[in-house]
């Protein structure tokens, strides 16, 4: 956490007026509870000492009557179960978190230095090595967070927190949300400086690209000093911003002006995405080792025990086999917050993950070893199939399961995928309203009698499909249509149909039930399928 204003309910020493350090002296006691770092509109975050290992650690102290009152507990309950979820060297880590009936104590990384924010403005623009070395490690913290099916989305200088040796710590997940498959999400929030032209148009977005952006925006900071879209006017900000109106300085290289470029795209599925950016010329320079491959997740990195660490953990009086048996189960506990925090402690002097720890094939066990001597059980430990609990605890993470898709895919150019999707909607009698570039609304009518069979019979008269809803201006090629009256008796169906970016330049096209029966729209959604022509 980083270093904020004084409490100025605080004494000399740090210490808060009245009984609520006494309190936090109560329910935590592992900790030495230190000074005031900064007071927010619902609680502080105070210094820390942890006793058994003596590393400090960041502890906020959320009142949960102002967290009511001002309809934070959704955000706060958000962040504490992502910030569970996440062991990455570049995101700020929760070690424990301890509510009792009037706060909760939640206990995190400690951050010294503050905001990158702050560095950017007492320096001004950075070099392009030392740019690119902060952007390296966001770009490592961001794709994590993808890999886990979770968009930041309010990534800005402000949120990303340097430590002691100048590393970035990616914090405040209140604004994340849960990616799952072939769900949108709608929800305008963020800095609207560092906001996608699609979040602040309040079109679905599918997210990895709307933190792309963002990721665009704080290089162009980075490197220019200043931010690529400005204004004191709300309305010209966004106009930029939609337009993509920005001028890139002549100082820049070429490979930093490509980069920025392709972040910056206004066509959220003509974006370049993470993965690209991770082979991209200019990013590549200079890449340490522990950032060429990306870190494996929670589960495999809290079940391959460093072998060091467990000895230091042992040595502080616990028993070898609870420690390993609580790692595995990924049990919060007095043991693995010394263990998480002694292991942390030590990546941090080393640089990185111990500067190797992330090569494909090289992730220390060492548990078999450590394990030595303790009734010839070391053999049950180390690379193993998921036991019936783990696969619980799988089930029980945050991590969004990778739900099938409902939809097609293809490799076919978007616009070409939207002259097709239209084609057929026409073709079908399906009338459609464009919400944006590549999504429609879509409203159809099944006869009953071919709903309840295997087949799909759309009956709507007329020869024009826009939707007449009062929206503005929809898609297709015809005016407004009016229906014709049936003659015998039809279900409503209403949809929606997105095309969004995947991986390996193939492109998504999903369907999603907004009103009607669940199977009729399925139906719907297969004919539709069927008479696509994709490549």
């Amino acid at each position: 956490m980083a270093e904020a204003a004084p409490d100025p309910n605080a004494g000399g020493d740090g210490t808060v007026k009245g009984g609520s350090a006494a309190m936090a002296e109560i329910y935590l006691p592992n900790y030495r509870m230190g000074k005031t770092l900064g007071i927010g509109s619902f609680g502080k975050v105070k210094v820390a000492e942890h006793i058994l290992t003596g590393h400090k650690v960041a502890i906020k102290i959320l009142n949960r009557k102002k967290i009511k009152a001002i309809d934070m507990e959704e955000k706060v309950r958000r962040e504490i179960k992502i910030l569970r979820l996440f062991m990455h060297p570049h995101i700020i880590r929760l070690y424990e978190v301890l509510e009792t009936p009037h706060d909760i104590y939640v206990v995190m990384e400690y951050v010294k230095s503050g905001e990158l924010f702050d560095y950017i403005v007492e320096k001004g623009r950075l070099g392009e090595n030392e740019a690119r070395h902060f952007f390296q490690q966001i770009v490592s913290g961001v794709e994590y967070c993808h890999r886990n099916m979770v968009v930041h989305r309010d990534l800005k200088p402000e949120n990303l927190l340097l430590d002691s040796k100048s590393n970035v710590k990616i914090a405040d997940f209140g604004l994340s949300n849960v990616m799952r498959d072939g769900h949108f999400l709608k929800t305008s929030c963020g800095s609207p400086n560092y906001a996608a032209p699609e979040v602040i148009s309040g079109k679905l977005y599918s997210g990895p690209e709307v933190d792309v952006w963002s990721c665009g925006v704080i290089l162009y900071a980075l490197l220019c000093g200043s931010l690529p879209f400005d204004d004191e006017s709300i309305p010209n900000l966004f106009k930029k911003i939609k337009g993509g109106i920005y001028n890139l300085p002549s100082h820049l290289s070429p490979g930093a002006r490509d980069l920025i470029a392709r972040m910056l795209l206004v066509d959220p599925l003509k974006r370049i995405t993470i993965s690209e950016i991770r082979t991209h010329p200019w990013y590549v320079v200079h890449l340490p080792r522990y950032l060429v491959v990306p870190p494996p997740d929670t589960l495999a990195q809290a079940t391959n025990v460093d072998a060091e660490t467990l000895e230091m953990v042992v040595n502080l009086g616990f028993e070898r086999e609870h420690v390993v048996d609580a790692l595995r189960h990924q049990l919060r506990n007095k043991a693995t917050v010394a263990y998480f925090l002694l292991l942390d402690n030590r990546r941090n002097l080393f640089g990185g993950y111990l500067g190797a720890e992330f090569e494909a094939g090289e992730l220390q066990v060492g548990v078999d070893a450590a394990l030595q001597g303790a009734g010839g059980k070391g053999a049950a430990v180390g690379p193993r199939r998921p036991s019936q609990v783990q696969a619980h605890l799988m089930q029980q993470r945050l991590v969004a399961e990778q739900r099938w898709m409902l939809g097609s895919t293809t490799t076919m150019a978007p616009a070409e995928v939207m002259a097709e999707i239209f084609r057929v909607l026409r073709d079908m009698n399906v009338q459609w309203k464009k919400l944006g570039p590549y999504n429609l609304k879509c409203l159809c009518k099944i006869a009953a009698a071919a709903a309840s069979s295997a087949g799909v019979d759309v009956s709507i008269g007329g020869g024009d499909h826009e939707m007449d809803t009062g929206e503005g201006d929809g898609g297709g090629d015809g005016g407004g249509m009016t229906g014709v009256a049936p003659e015998r008796k039809e279900m409503q169906v209403k949809f929606e149909i997105q095309v969004y970016k995947m991986k390996d330049d193939r492109y998504m096209i999903d369907f999603q039930r907004m009103d009607g029966g669940v199977m009729s729209c399925m139906d719907m959604a297969a004919a539709v399928s069927r008479q696509l022509r994709l490549a």
